[in-house]
């Protein structure tokens, strides 16, 4: 690797190289999920040049992307030390590697929110809109599913609304630190709260003192920088 990064990904990293020729063998100089320096070298592989050489390019993809992802989300984890608010990915992700970057972010540290609209409903503004309030879309979630139901807010109106309706979580969308700190103190622990809207590495402490129990990061899955890896290989005499 040339960059440092917590190593993730090399069950992905295994199966490219094993579904091209199951003769190959890969032994890893490093656990998942370890921190690693730039300069170290991960594996060592070892099989014919076709196998290695048309996987190499799919293979180094993968671990890059997902090492990228994990160490997106120990940096955002490392950031929140010292608070007791947690940091949830979104759906926000590439497409096809919903579970990989999924994976990857639980790897760096941070946590899961919901994976699809299967396992948890988040109800926000066009929701309420057809349902006709707060209240009615939280109703009628509930008389359909029994898994976590959240209703995003805009203001300190609906944020009341909200409360009244009881559901498992209020996201505050885009609230400024004060309105934060003012919903955190007026909700006074009744419902979890989760913070959205376009949070930074460098704005989330500043968040996390505001004392909401949940930040969720779409930046931990998307517009990842991939992690800078190379392959290389030696011919061996047989």
């Amino acid at each position: 690797t040339r960059q440092k990064m917590i190593v993730c990904g090399q069950a992905w990293f295994n199966a490219v190289f094993r579904s091209l020729d199951e003769h190959v063998e890969i032994v890893w100089l490093v656990e998942e999920g370890e921190w690693v320096d730039a300069g170290i070298q991960l594996c060592t592989l070892s099989g014919g040049a076709r196998g290695l050489l048309t996987g190499e390019r799919t293979a180094l993809n993968v671990l890059q992307t997902l090492s990228a992802v994990a160490t997106e989300s120990w940096q955002y984890s490392r950031a929140v030390v010292g608070t007791n608010c947690q940091i949830l990915d979104t759906r926000k992700t590439l497409p096809g590697l919903r579970l990989a970057q999924k994976y990857a972010v639980k790897c760096g540290g941070c946590l899961n929110h919901r994976v699809g609209l299967y396992d948890g409903i988040l109800i926000k503004e066009n929701h309420i809109i057809a349902a006709g309030s707060i209240s009615a879309a939280v109703s009628r979630a509930r008389l359909i599913s029994s898994v976590v139901v959240e209703v995003e807010v805009e203001n300190q109106s609906e944020l009341r609304e909200a409360v009244a309706a009881h559901p498992d979580r209020i996201m505050l969308d885009n609230f400024s630190l004060e309105e934060m700190r003012e919903a955190v103190a007026w909700v006074a622990g009744r419902i979890p709260l989760e913070a959205s809207g376009d949070v930074t590495l460098e704005t989330l402490y500043a968040v996390a003192r505001t004392g909401v129990d949940f930040i969720s990061v779409g930046a931990l899955t998307k517009n990842i920088s991939a992690i800078d890896l190379s392959m290389r290989i030696s011919v061996v005499d047989i």
